[in-house]
């Protein structure tokens, strides 16, 4: 499956290895791991609880992840989001794109993300020293995956 949404963690370099095992149209392979921040400006993050419907994440992530294979020429996709309780250096979301080349790796990869951030239906929660609260949307994180709606 090239998407998952699971409380377990992830091994990125055992990910990896699966993906590419006996490849050899494969010349390039891009990752990103998220993990859990422990500070929010000056404040320490002691946990960020991640909720989610699965159902609704997975129809999601699955239409951004098609999305990209249309975009750009990749031989594989994977896209891994975690939910439930992470503490600070938790794995989050792993999202790795195989190609041939570079360049179609490397877009894909960060598109994803940029769409991952946006769209996919997942609500923080930061507990910090002054109690908790929910994590608002970042404009700055609109207007990334805005410039892949500009005309190509």
């Amino acid at each position: 499956m090239a998407v998952r949404v699971q409380r377990e963690d992830f091994d990125l370099g055992a990910e990896v290895k699966r993906l590419t095992a006996g490849r050899v149209d494969v010349g390039a392979v891009a990752t990103f791991t998220g993990l859990c921040r422990g500070l929010t400006g000056d404040e320490r993050i002691g946990a960020m609880t991640l909720e989610t419907y699965v159902a609704m994440a997975l129809a999601e992530l699955s239409r951004i992840e098609a999305e990209a294979r249309v975009r750009w020429p990749l031989q594989d996709v994977l896209v891994v989001h975690r939910y439930g309780r992470l503490e600070p250096g938790d794995n989050i979301v792993l999202v790795v794109t195989l190609s041939e080349h570079r360049q179609a790796a490397f877009a894909a990869a960060e598109f994803l993300m940029d769409f991952l951030k946006t769209n996919a239906p997942f609500w923080k929660f930061e507990e910090t020293g002054a109690g908790g609260g929910w994590v608002d949307a970042k404009a700055a994180d609109d207007a990334a995956a805005d410039r892949w709606n500009a005309p190509r």
